[in-house]
């Protein structure tokens, strides 16, 4: 449950009470509004239930809550005992000469009866037509700093006790506008901050843009580490040589096994910053308590174990480039803590009471959704804007296939060096890789290098010596399905002499299978059209064990009306596949 939605049941709950009779019953209700000001709500949202809960603490029959904006107009109104039963709206019991006094003078109001007020005229009426007898009206300003920002105020029964009795409504209401004053005043700076760094990153990604068009024509820079020479991955480079120059946060997303961490040192090289520390740091390694200490450092005696002063990353990497690596793990206590960094470049250590300032170059990355987090709530949307300015999205291994022999290559070289070998790539090797799809994109590919580097017999590695040949990578259970239902254990399969298909992404099948056996047809069948036979639809069917597989992919497409999922099941395949064997074999779709 919310803290809004306790607030409601709160306020439902707590009605029968004398609302004012005690200081406690007041520090209670400045306790629960507190906790509501501080929840992460919409202003309007927020407001509502603070007007609400408000009617468990004070004898109003009305409470009426306006916001106003840089006019003095209202811009929002949260309200609470609606009085009247007629179609108008809440702010109508609420005069706008009563608003405008209240915001000129800066000052309280009390009218101890609504009906010899001229102020009143136009809403004593409907005030009346739910509230009987004689009606006071209490209001207070709402003040950001010294500026009225808005009124709150109630409407509430008098028994003709005289101002005396209103002392207690005022003093409620004055601490609570108080504190709505500042709440106010935090959503305006965190509005106008999400504004300007909107109209930043679009002034940025413009400008980007732009030099990434004037620099066509220069060579894509080269980066240590990494390699490729595809349109997407130079793509990258380019961008990231212009975002290099700047000192804006930059977000790197991607699958993982993408290089992240490759392309974060790439832009702290080409920045003015490379002289400076390249710090790093995992967030999801480690447990919240240990991360606090590890970013911003502590102080001896801090906790236990704390036998020394130590710095934190933060100050590790100042004035030069801090990578926050899986920027998406952290909890959402420690997000809040993270952002007061991201926004005043300051912080104090665990335990330490002296304020550091730091001139840092953040880099994030992550392989989470972060806009389905922000839409969960597990992941601050002022965070999300803080750390989002320069997207950069790096591709997988998948959509960058020519870059595959040379990154294999690369690998083989690194594996040389370190073991004083001098294998080589037999031309049938690389053609097999380049057929895999590697779920695990560069990490994975460096494995499987490293993998088949080692238990290479000869001087020359080929294709018999991946173990895709063999039917031993482990990794094809990913996406092939096998362990879906194929076979009930991958490792047992291997360890009983089965084979585990290669992972090439044009392929409907798997090399082999150990079961079941496939569906026999008759041999007078074989010849004839496949919608005669029992086992039509099965790729063991010997009848399409003829076909090649550009003809069983267009057969599938015309047995399903040209429907590609349809046609993935009938295959055992995944759509993605479908979408790989259509480019493969140039086949257009067939629109209906």
């Amino acid at each position: 449950m919310s803290v809004i939605e306790s607030a409601v049941t709160f306020a439902a709950t707590a009605g029968s009470r004398r609302r004012h009779s005690s200081p406690e019953v007041a520090l209670m209700g400045i306790y629960e509004i507190s906790k509501i000001l501080n929840g992460p709500a919409r202003l309007d949202q927020t407001l509502a239930a603070v007007v609400n809960v408000m009617s468990s603490f004070l004898e109003m029959r009305l409470g009426i809550a306006t916001i106003l904006d840089t006019r003095g107009e209202p811009e929002i109104v949260a309200s609470a005992g609606w009085a009247g039963e007629t179609k108008g709206r809440p702010i109508d019991t609420l005069p706008r000469d009563v608003i405008d006094r209240i915001a000129a003078t800066a000052t309280p109001i009390v009218v101890e009866d609504i009906f010899a007020d001229p102020l009143f005229a136009s809403a004593a009426n409907l005030i009346a037509s739910r509230v009987e007898g004689r009606v006071a009206f209490v209001g207070v300003p709402i003040k950001s700093r010294d500026r009225v920002v808005g009124t709150l105020s109630i409407v509430r029964p008098w028994d003709g006790a005289g101002g005396l009795g209103f002392d207690d409504d005022l003093r409620f209401l004055s601490m609570v506008a108080n504190l709505v004053g500042q709440t106010v005043r935090l959503h305006r700076m965190l509005a106008a901050d999400r504004v300007k760094l909107m109209d930043e990153k679009h002034a940025l990604e413009k400008a980007l843009d732009s030099q990434i068009n004037d620099h066509r024509r220069t060579p894509t820079p080269k980066v240590g580490g990494i390699v490729g020479e595809s349109g997407a991955i130079r793509k990258v480079l380019d961008r990231i040589a212009v975002v290099a120059r700047t000192n804006s946060t930059v977000l790197l997303r991607g699958e993982s096994g993408t290089g992240k961490e490759l392309f974060a040192r790439a832009i702290h090289d080409l920045s003015m910053r490379k002289t400076k520390a390249f710090v790093k740091l995992n967030c999801a390694a480690l447990p919240e308590s240990v991360l606090e200490s590890e970013l911003f450092g502590h102080e001896r005696g801090a906790f236990t174990g704390a036998i020394g002063q130590r710095a934190g990353r933060f100050e590790l990497a100042n004035g030069g480039t801090l990578l926050l690596d899986e920027i998406g793990e952290i909890s959402a206590s420690f997000q809040a803590k993270l952002l007061r960094v991201l926004q005043e470049g300051e912080f104090e250590r665990v335990g330490g009471a002296r304020t550091l300032k730091v001139d840092v170059r953040l880099v994030c990355a992550t392989n989470k959704n972060l806009e389905e987090a922000v839409a969960k709530g597990t992941f601050r949307a002022d965070l999300y804007y803080r750390i989002n300015v320069i997207p950069i999205f790096l591709p997988p291994l998948r959509e960058r296939p020519g870059d595959i022999a040379l990154l294999a290559r690369s690998f083989l070289d690194r594996f040389n060096n370190e073991n004083d070998r001098k294998l080589t790539f037999a031309p049938g090797a690389v053609d097999m890789l380049k057929r895999c799809d590697f779920p695990g994109n560069v990490r994975e590919l460096e494995n499987c290098v490293r993998r088949t580097a080692t238990l290479a017999g000869g001087v020359a590695i080929t294709k018999d010596d991946l173990s895709c040949a063999s039917g031993e990578c482990l990794s094809s259970v990913l996406w092939t399905g096998h362990s879906r239902g194929v076979f009930s254990d991958p490792i047992e399969d291997l360890a009983r002499g089965r084979t585990i298909a290669a992972p090439t992404p044009e392929r409907a099948l798997p090399v082999e299978r150990a079961a079941p056996p496939p569906p026999r047809c008759a041999d007078e069948d074989e010849a004839e059209d496949q919608r005669g036979c029992e086992h039509a639809d099965s790729p063991e069917c010997p009848a399409n064990a003829r076909m090649t597989e550009k003809d069983r992919l267009i057969d599938a497409l015309e047995r399903t009306g040209w429907v590609q999922a349809k046609a993935a099941r009938v295959l055992g395949i995944t759509p993605r596949q479908i979408g790989y064997a259509l480019r493969k074999y140039h086949i257009d779709m067939k629109r209906f």
